[in-house]
């Protein structure tokens, strides 16, 4: 096969309405799982720490708490199994992988918000008197 016929196949796989996804956002994952006959779709919430890879091979490694104990997943971004991703907050970090946050605990694990100028946002109607 050429090249060119490849990445027209992998073309046709990627998704087109996922979200800009960057390392420190908070998501949701809604990922569909198969028990026996059933379908069902979990969700996952949790920090991206990395992503990796471009096209179809994009991967995410995401972190979340659970019962005081870290739990990671990796989930392939263009997978049939990703059924949606939904980014709750963006973080603001300087680097692109963030294994550091593995080792804190508490209100140190949250990220700032990347919004730095709130100049998009609606001003409050000031009350008069």
């Amino acid at each position: 096969m050429s090249q060119t016929l490849i990445a027209e196949l992998e073309q046709s796989h990627l998704k087109t309405d996922l979200p800009a996804l960057h390392a420190g956002d908070t998501i949701d994952v809604h990922y569909r799982i198969i028990e026996g006959t059933k379908e069902r779709i979990q969700i996952f919430s949790g920090v991206i720490l990395k992503l990796t890879g471009t096209g179809l091979n994009q991967m995410m490694m995401v972190r979340r708490i659970v019962a005081n104990e870290g739990v990671e997943r990796t989930f392939p971004v263009h997978s049939p199994k990703v059924f949606k991703i939904i980014v709750k907050r963006n973080g603001d970090a300087r680097r692109a992988r963030l294994y550091f946050l593995r080792d804190r605990v508490g209100k140190s694990r949250r990220l700032r918000d990347r919004r730095r100028g709130l100049a998009h946002l609606p001003q409050k109607a000031s009350k008069k008197s």
